[in-house]
């Protein structure tokens, strides 16, 4: 595979919590500093028909009306990022899911941790894989 095959995009959301908790410079800057480009930026508050569209896979799952409650409940930054394999990339740099127990380096090791509340804020969102960024990209930005 060459590096031009490997060259992808990916959508990249600040949550709320990373919102109100003035860490999406943050987050951007370990973005730009890997080497990713912005391709696209933009400050939002999502509607519930977005959110519910963007996690449809987690419909009908305990955990799905708080989720898409807690992404509805502040403003979200949503990025597309460019780069060579970026979507392993950004999840390598995002940690893992619980912030409690993310890598230090990461974004959720560094910056997050648990509040004790019922849904995980974990600060950041990225496409898993082709597919989901293909898909999430057009849903945050059709104009793409």
């Amino acid at each position: 595979m060459t590096d031009a095959q490997q060259t992808e995009r990916t959508l990249i959301l600040v949550k709320p919590d990373g919102i109100r908790r003035g860490l999406a410079g943050e987050v951007l800057r370990r973005v730009e500093a890997k080497g990713y480009l912005l391709v696209a930026v933009d400050l939002r508050t999502a509607t519930t028909e977005l959110l519910e569209e963007h996690y449809a896979e987690h419909a009908g799952k305990p955990f799905f009306d708080s989720l898409v409650e807690f992404m509805a409940s502040g403003p979200v930054l949503a990025v597309v990022a460019e780069g060579n394999r970026v979507i392993e990339g950004f999840r390598v740099l995002a940690g893992t899911t619980e912030p409690t127990t993310a890598a230090p380096g990461s974004i959720r090791g560094d910056l997050g941790r648990d509040w004790g509340l019922g849904v995980t804020h974990n600060l950041v969102h990225g496409s898993d894989s082709p597919e989901s960024a293909a898909r999430e990209i057009a849903l945050w930005f059709p104009v793409l």
